[in-house]
């Protein structure tokens, strides 16, 4: 694994950060423990056997990019071997939630949006696994729907092991900006047969039982697509059949389960009718939604600044999970 320090983000990317470095990140509630993350083992778990679908003849480094503006924050990309990093609670609730970190599909924010929030899950109770995911960009075969075939993969996985005394109908996931698109293309697209089967877990159900996107990026449709990701998604000027069939709005179904949603009013990056137009689209097909619209918090903010309003979605969240009963009671 190559480290790679002083990153070159372009403009959108370096605001992201400066912006949790002003305090807005989700590192901050995650205390000192993240300083010394990077020489603690986490256990972790393949996704594939052996080399993933469509990376026959490929050749990967992965690579880890710190955040020059917030250096307890990893970038991954070079994503050869995708994994799932994870976070057992000490006192499991016996639900579990796979977390996709954004990067607009050109990183992965493996901190801020990965283990910061999977540590506190973990702490109330739900086992959380944070998914390495790659990167359509980098030379995959049938790339869009690389991030679907690991998203797919993984749950079927977490469902598969015996190792964590999982209820299999409380698995949901979580995706944060470009990982909310990841999120929600499992959320409508779990039937869709993206790989060939590899082994027994491929048999059971892709189908999480909730999702929760967080200033997700959600259509590929103009005016409101989110370029950067769109291009790394689709490639260069995608015609717009394309950049329709990966609208994950144009998806829900009644059959897509039940969704939480959250954005902050002033996101400048991936505009909030991303969100916007997911929640019309799920409530259309009366799919159980709620949305969260803070009214500051930009766009990757995380788990919140301590204090701040936007600091209050994590609990929001557990509560609405745990009226569905996908969570323990919350207090």
């Amino acid at each position: 694994m190559e480290t790679v320090c002083m990153p070159q983000y372009s403009d959108n990317a370096s605001r992201i950060d400066r912006r949790a470095a002003m305090g807005l990140g989700a590192l901050a509630l995650a205390g000192s423990t993240l300083s010394a993350r990077a020489e603690t083992p986490n256990e972790t778990i393949a996704l594939w056997p052996s080399t993933p679908p469509g990376g026959q003849a490929l050749e990967l480094a992965h690579r880890t990019l710190e955040n020059a503006f917030l250096p307890t924050d990893r970038h991954l990309f070079s994503i050869a071997y995708p994994t799932l990093t994870v976070f057992r609670p000490a006192r499991p609730d016996g639900s579990a939630i796979l977390i996709a970190a954004g990067g607009g599909f050109s990183y992965e924010a493996f901190d801020l949006e990965g283990t910061a929030p999977a540590e506190l899950f973990a702490a109330s109770g739900v086992t959380a696994f944070v998914l390495t995911y790659r990167l359509p960009g980098e030379g995959w075969k049938d790339a869009p729907d690389v991030p679907l075939q690991d998203a797919q993969r993984a749950i079927r996985i977490i469902r598969a092991s015996r190792d964590f005394a999982l209820d299999p109908t409380r698995i949901g996931i979580l995706g944060f900006s470009a990982g909310g698109h990841v999120a929600a293309s499992l959320a409508t697209r779990y039937g869709a047969q993206v790989y060939a089967p590899v082994d027994e877990a491929d048999r059971l159900d892709a189908r999480p039982s909730f999702a929760a996107l967080l200033y997700p990026v959600i259509t590929m449709l103009r005016p409101f697509a989110h370029e950067a990701s769109c291009e790394k998604l689709l490639g260069p000027n995608a015609p717009v059949a394309l950049r329709t069939a990966y609208s994950v709005e144009r998806a829900v179904t009644a059959d897509t389960p039940p969704v939480f949603l959250c954005v902050a009013a002033d996101d400048a990056d991936v505009a909030p009718d991303n969100t916007l137009a997911m929640f019309a689209a799920l409530r259309a097909r009366k799919v159980p939604s709620e949305m969260h619209v803070f009214e500051n918090g930009g766009h990757g903010f995380g788990l919140g600044a301590p204090g701040t309003p936007e600091a209050q979605w994590p609990q929001l969240f557990l509560r609405w999970g745990s009226s569905h009963r996908y969570f323990r009671d919350v207090a």
